[in-house]
């Protein structure tokens, strides 16, 4: 697991973001994460999670770095040739490195807008939700078939897992660090479930509308078709379905010793005695 860091300089907000083949668009996310919270004057740090790229993605990361000290960067390991581990092992890593007691995610391709951060912290303070997820179901820039699967994918969700958030796809959100480490990031596919399951964890949810943008570069990491994208997320449904039914809850609190107990006589040997 990535160190955290010293605790004496914690930001207030980590951005975590994975990334794999975005060497066309890293940079200037970094650029739009700065100018969004500097002028908002939010304490952060940017954690890009290099998940298996080949194509520099790392290196102009490592260069940005060089005179920024509040970017970092998570090398994801054992990762497929050529592929990544995908965005839940990303998020799982990330997370894990964040060092701030809030942690913001979002693509690095460039379609969620950095400037919405600002306003959906604000929401999270005003209503007292751990987590705060957004909403592009009205401004969608996708394609046809891609915003109909969503509708289809929506009423799947709704019926399986009582699932009410929107647009649970959308990456951009802001939770409290506790929500995240919670989160069973380590299954593919998980990604996608996050805002029901911090519901079933116990967690207050609320969503706000958030821009949407077109992917200016690169190319995307997902499938269109039934095989690609409908099958795999009505079976990752019921997966999360009986994760949920599985779920124990795991809140305890050590018992105080009584005021009047006994005091434990440590008992030594000759040895450790004539020490």
């Amino acid at each position: 697991m990535p160190d955290p860091g010293p605790i004496h300089a914690l930001p207030d907000l980590s951005v975590v973001a994975p990334a794999h083949n975005e060497r066309e668009n890293v940079a200037e996310l970094v650029r739009q994460i700065e100018a969004a919270l500097d002028r908002a004057g939010i304490r952060h740090e940017i954690v890009i999670v290099d998940d298996g790229s080949t194509d520099g993605t790392r290196e102009v990361v490592e260069r940005l770095m060089r005179d920024r000290p509040s970017l970092r960067c998570v090398k994801m390991l054992r990762t497929p040739p050529g592929k990544g581990n995908g965005q839940s092992a990303a998020f799982h890593a990330g997370f894990r490195a964040a060092r701030a007691p809030l942690i913001a995610t979002l693509d690095a391709d460039l379609q969620n807008d950095p400037a919405d951060l600002p306003a959906m912290l604000d929401l999270m303070r005003s209503s007292g939700a751990d987590l705060v997820q957004g909403d592009r179901s009205h401004a969608r820039r996708d394609s046809a078939v891609r915003r109909w699967g969503s509708v289809v994918g929506r009423l799947f969700r709704r019926w399986l897992l009582g699932d009410t958030i929107r647009d649970t796809g959308c990456s951009l959100r802001i939770m409290r660090r506790e929500v995240a480490l919670a989160l069973p990031l380590e299954f593919r596919g998980a990604h996608r479930f996050i805002p029901v399951t911090a519901r079933h964890l116990g967690y207050a949810v609320v969503e706000m509308p958030v821009n949407h943008r077109p992917r200016a570069a690169g190319e995307t990491k997902y499938g269109m078709g039934i095989a690609q994208r409908a099958i795999p997320g009505l079976i990752d449904c019921f997966a999360i379905r009986w994760m949920r039914s599985r779920r124990r809850p795991v809140e305890c609190v050590e018992v105080e010793r009584a005021a009047d107990a006994t005091p434990v006589v440590s008992v030594r040997t000759p040895q450790e005695a004539s020490r």
